[in-house]
């Protein structure tokens, strides 16, 4: 699903001081002090320990909090490549990095983050605690599994599912959205991509097929009986605050109806509108269309379907969209990493939504969100994760800048330096389509008769307006 981490002969810069930081850290599930002779099936515990949890550094060399330093480097060196062979599968890390500390050599083996297996030695699965390396529970090795993708949650089925639970006209549907290969048989279509799975039937002895939760999300026809987490909550407030007035929709359906109602709700219940972009009258909507349903869709198709008791919730206020994702971010993906990395919790979910034409191109909602904003002028998203989610917020137009004359925008014109007087008469202009000299004199009474008309001349001279007519006859229009 995503590659291992590479390994690096590159020498990483440890200063002395990030040493002694480290020694004077007390172990934890980050940091771990080995002796030189440690046993390797001991190093090898720790190792996967660490990487089935959030990665850490481990230092040998070092007693408790005392340094005695590694006699023969390579033999240390090759003590820990041999233990991170013995753990299944092997252990592919960076280069271990010899460092020089109050003159005693040390080895510093680090274990990144976001590892893309879950990891056992001689058949025992750890996590780091603490400081020490414990087994894992059975729910929380099958939780890891799901996570790290060695066992996908939207390919599993439930124990009591048939094919009388799909919706056969959805299953059509989606057919004919592929094409001929899915129209000839859907069945095996389906089959082939993870929403159905063969098993023995229970009377017969025959093989059947049988829905995944993939394609009960999908194509299921009661949804909430088989995962009443499966849910959206809509919520609009009329302020940037949360309060007691409010509109709410709740949303259970299968995902592509689901997407379909949610993206409808958002745009009726968003502030849209025309304005003026220099002189330009366009349309706009308070969030850029694409990036409000890039955040829509990536919270359907990667949140975590294992969370029962949460649900998806978009808030929409007076200045930006929250849109929250049951489960943090999985396997080797972090917020640093976001942007570059691909990573699907649900694989089977995002290939179906992509052949929907729900997800255009997989892997690139992220980069296709910041460039949307971008391109609106707006604040880059912002992500960020909470304890037990994820959450994506947009900030859009606030409306601060909209005259009520035509709903022009007028932050461009102060970005190009126009006084009020003359945004003024550009919002004049935009309502009745012409102005005078006397107009001017009417929006500005206290402002002398050469100043307004220098004002014009100006705004003439950077080609917004056209003169027309002379003397007293003239007037000016957009150009």
């Amino acid at each position: 699903m995503f590659d291992a981490v590479e390994q690096t002969s590159k020498v990483m810069d440890i200063h002395e001081q990030a040493i002694t930081d480290l020694l004077a850290q007390a172990e934890g599930e980050r940091v771990a002090c080995v002796r030189a002779n440690v046993r390797p099936i001991d190093l090898a515990q720790t190792m996967a320990a660490m990487a089935n949890a959030s990665g850490g550094t481990i230092l040998i060399g070092v007693r408790g909090r005392q340094v005695e330093g590694v006699a023969d480097v390579d033999a240390a060196r090759a003590m820990a490549f041999d233990a991170a062979l013995a753990c299944l599968p092997p252990l592919v890390l960076p280069l271990p990095v010899v460092v020089t500390h109050n003159g005693a050599t040390l080895l510093i083996v680090t274990v990144p983050s976001g590892l893309p297996h879950v990891y056992s030695v001689g058949g025992t699965y750890l996590r780091r605690e603490g400081s020490a390396n414990v087994p894992l529970a059975p729910d929380a090795l099958r939780h890891l599994l799901i996570e790290r993708g060695e066992t996908s949650w939207d390919r599993m089925a439930p124990p009591d599912a048939t094919l009388a639970d799909l919706d056969a006209e959805k299953i059509a549907a989606y057919a004919r959205r592929v094409g001929p290969i899915a129209e000839a048989d859907p069945l095996a279509f389906l089959l082939r991509r993870g929403c159905l799975m063969q098993r023995s039937g229970t009377a017969t002895g025959k093989t059947e097929f049988v829905p995944t939760n993939a394609g009960l999300l999908l194509f299921g026809v009661e949804i909430e009986r088989w995962f009443p987490q499966a849910e959206v909550t809509l919520v609009r407030y009329q302020g940037r605050e949360m309060s007691d007035a409010f509109l709410r929709e709740d949303i259970r359906d299968t995902l592509p109806e689901t997407a379909r109602r949610a993206e409808r709700w958002l745009i009726e219940h968003m502030r849209r509108g025309s304005r003026m972009v220099g002189l330009e009258r366009e349309d706009w909507t308070q969030f850029p269309l694409g990036a409000v349903r890039e955040a829509l869709i990536n919270a359907l198709a990667h949140r975590d379907y294992t969370i029962r008791g949460d649900s998806i919730r978009v808030l929409l206020f007076s200045d930006r969209l929250e849109c929250y994702s049951p489960g943090r971010l999985p396997g080797h993906v972090t917020l640093q990493n976001l942007v570059e990395e691909r990573f699907s919790r649900n694989a089977t979910l995002v290939q179906a939504l992509a052949d929907l034409g729900l997800i255009e191109r997989l892997g690139y909602g992220i980069d296709r969100m910041l460039r949307q904003m971008a391109d609106a002028g707006l604040p880059p998203p912002e992500f960020r994760e909470t304890t037990a989610g994820f959450l994506v917020t947009l900030y859009g137009r606030t409306g601060d800048d909209r005259a009520d004359a035509g709903g022009a925008d007028v932050a461009a014109w102060r970005r190009m330096g126009l006084n009020e007087r003359q945004i003024a008469a550009l919002l004049f202009l935009a309502e009745h389509q012409r102005i005078t000299n006397r107009d001017m004199q009417e929006l500005a009474p206290d402002v002398s008769a050469e100043t307004l008309r220098r004002d014009l001349v100006d705004l003439v001279e950077r080609g917004l307006l056209l003169r027309v007519g002379d003397k007293r006859g003239a007037y000016y229009i957009l150009k």
